[in-house]
């Protein structure tokens, strides 16, 4: 590979990188042909995109992002051998990690590996992150909570008050029975 095709390769990952809020870095050495067509194809049905990218071009790339993130921690400790990276394109944060679980569940295998995420540009190393960040909702998700959680008092008054309609007109004709 020329330098000239690193640095196309360099400048496509820092456009890519540049352009979401999440990545994941895993470890998928020793899969078959057939595993990682089948966790290719799952990612693809899922938005995600997998990549698999020399270390040292990640890292360059990530050294060319301008935003505050100390990227060092991944070039240090995570890539290292085999690294692919999942880019997801519109879905949630959590979505490669719930991809990487189904797949090492259905498949009974312990791989690929997780070894590092960058999601808000907080960064999560090392394989006990994998279930904290399957449980992660995407924006949709949390919107669609926050926009229930507003309605729901208004929705309760409203009930209450049609329920209640009865119940205070039936009241009123009681003490103005009484008082009769």
């Amino acid at each position: 590979m020329t330098r000239k095709d690193k640095n196309k390769i360099v400048e496509a990952l820092v456009k890519r990188l540049s352009a979401i809020d999440h990545f994941y870095v895993i470890d998928a050495e020793g899969l078959s042909a057939e595993e990682i067509s089948d966790f290719r194809r799952r990612c693809f049905q899922a938005g995600v995109v997998y990549q698999v990218v020399k270390n040292t071009l990640v890292s360059r790339a990530l050294g060319e992002l301008k935003n505050e993130v100390d990227y060092s921690v991944l070039s240090d400790q995570v890539l290292k051998g085999f690294s692919g990276i999942l880019f997801p394109q519109d879905v949630g944060g959590g979505t490669p990690a719930k991809i990487i679980k189904e797949f090492r569940k259905q498949r009974k295998l312990a791989r690929p590996l997780f070894k590092g995420a960058c999601i808000d540009k907080e960064l999560f190393v090392g394989e006990a992150y994998l279930d904290v960040l399957s449980q992660l909702k995407s924006k949709t998700q949390l919107f669609g909570e926050l926009i229930t959680l507003l309605k729901s008092p208004i929705t309760r008054l409203m009930a209450s008050m049609q329920s209640g309609e009865h119940q205070l007109v039936g009241t009123l004709k009681a003490l103005a029975e009484r008082k009769a």
